[in-house]
Order: structure tokens, then C-alpha cells, then sequence
């Protein structure tokens, strides 16, 4: 696999790991985010800002939510996690984040779908 591929994989999880299980999403933002950010999640308005203020009320609201990589996957500028997401005293969710990096490599954009871990299954295989 080519360099920038095994970069922006490596980089999506660190910035993922520093905003959501660090509970730093500014420092997130400064590290890894391009000079605009364009959010496709419903719940978060545009913008590294707003990103930032969404990631901060949410380490307040949830302290020690976390996340775990399952798989990391990347093409061309795209890299996608799916992820195990933990929020204590909520659901836990098994999530799909993509996300586009620039030229540089640094991260401008982002979309996510999230599901319900239920505790229910008509099969055996689990979400991961």
C-alpha cells in the first residue's frame, strides 16, 4: 500500500483517539484538520469551531466515552474507520466514519453513520 494511504489511516485514527478518548478536540483540530472542515453529521454544525465546542460539551456530558478500531480502511483521499463507540450511562454504537483529507494530508471533511448495539440478534455475528 502506497505511503500517503498508510498516512491518512494512521492519522484519521490519531485524530480520532486525540478528540473522542483524549477528550482534546482542539488540539485534534490543530494537528490534523485542513483550513476547512465540512461536517455531514446532523448533530454538529460546520466548521472547526463548532467541532471543537460539540467535542468538548460531549467529554463533559459523557466522561470516559471511548472508542476502539475494528477496521481502518483507505482509498485515494478517503479514509474509513468503523469504529466500537462506548458512552457511559447511554448506548454503545457500532459507527462507520469517513473521512477526506487534502493535498497535505490534513482532514476537510466528514461523514458518519452511527447504530444502536442492541442487546438482541437473530444471528450470531455481531456488528464487528
Amino acid at each position: 500500500m502506497n505511503a500517503q494511504l498508510e498516512a491518512n489511516k494512521k492519522n484519521a485514527q490519531a485524530f480520532y483517539d486525540l478528540m473522542f478518548n483524549q477528550c482534546k478536540p482542539r488540539e485534534a483540530v490543530e494537528l490534523y484538520v485542513g483550513d476547512h472542515y465540512i461536517q455531514h453529521n446532523p448533530h454538529v454544525a460546520d466548521g472547526k469551531q463548532a467541532f471543537i465546542d460539540y467535542f468538548e460539551r460531549m467529554a463533559a456530558e459523557y466522561p470516559g466515552k471511548k472508542t476502539v478500531f475494528k477496521r481502518a480502511i483507505a482509498e485515494g483521499n478517503l479514509v474509513v474507520l468503523h469504529c466500537h463507540q462506548i458512552w457511559p450511562g447511554s448506548h454503545d454504537y457500532a459507527g462507520m466514519d469517513i473521512f477526506r483529507f487534502d493535498e497535505n494530508g490534513k482532514i476537510v471533511e466528514h461523514w458518519d453513520v452511527l447504530q444502536i448495539i442492541e442487546d438482541h440478534s437473530e444471528n450470531d455475528n455481531g456488528l464487528f
